[in-house]
């Protein structure tokens, strides 16, 4: 089966990129090399394309109202401009997705428009999940990136830079905001979207645009000497943040509660929603495994599978490891019994049949400077 391609897929070549299949999708890995890239982003800047990722548009009179249903999360808890990051639940509680929502107003007379960023691997399911349960003809659903480009362009300089390429400023936008409009010195007739969300524990701007315009500000940002970054380097980020990876960290097989994501469960909201049942009978009777993380004394990598034990009992497993560039040490994200769950309990983990000693910790493990 070919792979498919962004449509960025030309500056890999030219940027002579080092290319994986990514859920379907033939992507970078890196360019320059993951610890330059990774420390590009933390020191001043870099970019991503995340074009593999979905974006799923419902459009109609109050979509909020029809989808509530699908997440735990309160709708109404955030408003026109805004974002919200929440799960997606199947029937018994279990994560279909973890995503954005974006609320972007009325864009035609009464009719308003929600944006779902979704993840790669989940997009189909997502869609279908939605389209078979939705049970109204009140709200269309579609695909709203067809041929377009997501960009996140991530780092302590990703403001100034956005807005020296748009010509305009971007102050009045606060954390998780978004907007979708045009930009008469990138296009007269272009809408691009634009939010402050990324994957990287740093300022930055998750970007919705077109071919040509993704081309532009990509060769506007090396002009600029800032490097582009590969899915690598977006990893390691991600998970010195603390910031979960759904297919490892997250599945259909794992509760919020679980995943340390039990804040976007509004039970107290009293709204119907997939899976409400049964996470009603986990917050009273507490759950069973939880999503800690672990730093590992030692150069080895704890990878994802690997086994975590107390006292020589099997207590749980690793389901994100990496080195930390910025921290100079192994970190991991593991699913442990809940019991051994407490900070700065002393465990080991099996590398390659050989013991070594691991701390639970908090799972963010980097902050940034605000």
């Amino acid at each position: 089966m070919d792979l498919l391609k962004s449509p960025l897929y030309s500056k890999y070549i030219k940027s002579n990129a080092k290319l994986v299949n990514f859920a379907g999708w033939e992507m970078p890995i890196s360019f320059s090399g993951l610890i330059k890239e990774h420390e590009s982003v933390r020191k001043s800047a870099g970019f991503f394309d995340i074009s593999h990722m979905g974006v799923i548009s419902l459009r109609g009179i109050n979509p909020k109202e029809y989808i509530q249903k699908f997440f735990p999360t309160n709708l109404y808890s955030f408003s026109e401009g805004q974002g919200l990051y929440t799960l997606m639940l199947n029937e018994k509680g279990g994560i279909i997705d973890d995503l954005i929502i974006y609320d972007l107003g009325q864009q035609e007379g009464d009719i308003s428009e929600i944006f779902l960023i979704v993840n790669a691997s989940r997009y189909n399911i997502d869609f279908s999940w939605i389209k078979n349960n939705l049970n109204t003809n009140n709200i269309s659903i579609s695909n709203a990136k067809k041929d377009k480009v997501l960009f996140a362009l991530q780092g302590k300089s990703s403001f100034k830079l956005f807005e020296e390429w748009i010509k305009s400023s971007i102050s009045h936008i606060p954390y998780f905001g978004c907007e979708y409009k045009i930009f008469k010195n990138i296009s007269t007739e272009e809408k691009i979207f634009f939010s402050k969300t990324g994957y990287t524990g740093e300022n930055g701007l998750e970007i919705i645009l077109s071919a040509k315009a993704a081309n532009n500000l990509w060769d506007f940002l090396v002009s600029k000497n800032i490097e582009p970054c590969g899915l690598g380097a977006r990893d390691t980020l991600r998970l010195e943040a603390g910031m979960h990876l759904y297919g490892q960290d997250l599945d259909e097989t794992t509760t919020p509660y679980e995943a340390g994501l039990g804040w976007l469960v509004h039970l107290e909201n009293n709204h119907e929603f997939f899976g409400r049942d049964s996470l009603e009978k986990q917050s009273r009777l507490g759950i069973k495994k939880k999503l800690v993380g672990l730093t590992i004394e030692g150069r080895a990598i704890g990878r994802k599978g690997c086994e975590v034990f107390k006292d020589g009992e099997n207590i749980g497993k690793i389901t994100s490891g990496s080195w930390s560039p910025t921290k100079q040490k192994a970190i991991a994200f593991a699913y442990i019994q809940n019991s051994y769950a407490t900070l700065n309990n002393i465990v080991e983990i099996l590398i390659r049949g050989k013991k070594f000693k691991g701390t639970i910790t908090k799972r963010a493990f980097y902050k940034k400077d605000n």
